[in-house]
């Protein structure tokens, strides 16, 4: 049972890694903002983290375990573990950039070299321990900085979302408060299981399968739940209502809806207030999500509140 169960994980990571990097290109090929070759970049290397540093033990355990000894075999784990962990250090750098770049903050080249440095001086400690071996559990202590890095850097990346530079943030506030504790939230869902872990397997899969999932998070909210894309090198300036409706060619019938809705009307009482059947008011409201990018009548009245239209 166990074993099919790996294997269908097996092919769920497959998927959520090339439906996460599909997105994020179409996302870059759709705004042409560097944002988006961040997000790519991080998608490419968490996801090279996750077949080489946690499906790799996996495919060394199925392969040598009938050929070495236990001890050889968890040897080879780590070393396998060790290796993958420079993907997931310039996975996390790519996640720190991308936060700041939605908040409009520019990279800094000495934070950068200060990651690294310090990483990579831990990969390097962490590989001695490995060599070493003996009372030392190198996976542990790989288990531990796995779980404090990944806490650390999304706690950043959350706090350079949720706290921009006045003015230069690229993203309304709508998705602001959601992407920003989004990431805190799907990066902390993965220290759960790690925290449990020994070597008991329904956990590793556990794990691997949240691993894959949750970092799919930013790839499709950013396609699908997004209030509305202003990823813009234009500076904004104040705009009337009719400029707005003019802007995404809402015309005046569903301009008159676009206010009814914003004043908290429903459907039924929309179509009664302008004498029209309640299916050509949904029709408008259909179109009107279409033009204006939105999901939802919460998402259309906060566009228009927050543009200062209404």
């Amino acid at each position: 049972m166990m074993v099919y169960l790996g294997y269908l994980i097996f092919i769920l990571s497959v998927a959520l890694a090339a439906g996460g990097i599909v997105l994020s290109s179409r996302l870059r090929k759709k705004h042409h903002h560097d944002i988006f070759s961040t997000l790519l970049y991080f998608q490419v290397f968490i996801f090279t983290f996750g077949f080489y540093g946690i499906w790799g033990q996996e495919i060394i355990k199925v392969f040598l375990s009938a050929y070495i000894s236990a001890e050889l075999l968890t040897r080879f784990s780590d070393i396998a573990m060790l290796l993958g962990l420079p993907f997931l250090v310039f996975a996390w750098l790519m996640l720190i950039q991308f936060s700041a770049g939605l908040s409009g903050r520019k990279n800094n080249n000495w934070f950068v070299l200060w990651f690294l440095m310090m990483n990579f001086s831990i990969i390097i400690i962490l590989g001695y321990f490995v060599a070493k071996g003996g009372t030392f559990k190198p996976a542990s202590l790989i288990k531990y900085y796995f779980i404090t890095m990944l806490f650390l850097y999304s706690l950043i990346s959350s706090s350079l979302i949720l706290f921009p530079q006045k003015g230069k943030s690229i993203i309304h506030d709508f998705d602001r408060k959601r992407i920003g504790p989004g990431i805190f939230l799907v990066m902390l869902v993965q220290c759960v299981p790690l925290l449990f872990y020994e070597s008991q397997p329904y956990i590793a899969i556990l794990f691997t399968f949240v691993f894959f999932v949750s970092n799919t998070f930013l790839p499709i909210y950013l396609n699908y739940g997004t209030l509305f894309t202003v990823f813009t090198s234009e500076p904004s300036r104040d705009i009337s209502f009719e400029e707005f409706c003019k802007k995404f060619e809402v015309s005046p019938r569903e301009t008159d809806i676009v206010r009814e809705i914003c004043k908290g009307l429903s459907n039924k009482e929309i179509s009664e207030k302008l004498f029209i059947s309640l299916q050509t008011v949904k029709d408008h409201t259909h179109r009107i999500y279409i033009k204006t990018n939105v999901k939802s009548r919460v998402q259309l009245i906060y566009l228009v509140k927050e543009l200062k239209l209404f």
